[in-house]
């Protein structure tokens, strides 16, 4: 369900007792943009959550393989609708993910010289034609309450498991293609295209000797490598289901 959501002020008597009330329920697992170490948001979430740092190719947090958030201070998202990044951000998401969501976090959203229409329909177009979720939220203790909140539903309720490469409905052959390739060590979006057009299929790249791949713009030895190790290795699992 598409939706804009404005957290009302909470008391800190209310935002403390919520914080007490995560660390009583469930843990769940998120994975963090490193960049957003310094929110202290994946420190707050830490306390109800096993939270895996890392960096991130789209996104700032994915609750489940279908759920991922872009969290941006409001004036972040005004910067970034004046140099028009916003559009070109929020499409990597759709593309990436089944469930985005987009969290405007802070007041201040109208206070720089920009027109309130402007500002709306930015946000009216992130909803209806991108059919992403935009919510606002205060500070960043609601912002962490409210992602624990959607990945403990997500994992516990919906059963979802959490990925870094989320699934998206009615992809294509080509879609699934790439979205293999882009399973490998290292490789982006940008890289896969490479390989696929390089090899013209997903066999010839899985096949392809250390040296072969290296003749791929973008791949040296080390990458090719590190490829071949892990097409290579003999699977065992970490941990039994």
């Amino acid at each position: 369900m598409i939706s804009c959501l404005h957290y009302k002020n909470l008391s800190i008597f209310k935002k403390i007792l919520l914080l007490l009330l995560l660390t009583s329920m469930e843990r769940v697992r998120i994975i963090a943009d490193t960049r957003e170490t310094y929110s202290g948001i994946p420190s707050m979430l830490k306390v109800s959550a096993e939270v895996e740092l890392c960096q991130l190719p789209v996104g700032d947090y994915i609750l489940s393989e279908r759920v991922a958030v872009e969290r941006k201070r409001a004036v972040d998202f005004l910067d970034s609708l004046v140099k028009k990044r916003i559009f070109d951000q929020v499409v990597r998401l759709k593309n990436a993910y089944e469930k985005p969501v987009l969290i405007i976090e802070n007041e201040g959203l109208f206070s720089r010289n920009i027109t309130d229409r402007a500002i709306y329909g930015a946000i009216a177009s992130i909803l209806t034609d991108y059919e992403i979720s935009v919510i606002r939220t205060r500070d960043a203790e609601e912002t962490a309450s409210l992602l624990y909140a959607i990945a403990l539903r997500e994992q516990h309720t919906r059963r979802r498991e959490v990925s870094l490469r989320g699934k998206r409905p009615h992809m294509g052959v080509s879609e699934w293609q790439q979205f293999i390739v882009e399973g490998l060590p290292s490789v982006s979006t940008v890289l896969a295209r490479r390989l696929l057009r390089h090899f013209g299929s997903v066999v010839r790249i899985m096949n392809a000797e250390s040296e072969q791949l290296q003749e791929v713009e973008g791949i040296g030895k080390k990458k090719a490598e590190k490829i071949r190790e892990v097409l290579d290795a003999e699977w065992r699992a970490e941990t039994e289901e």
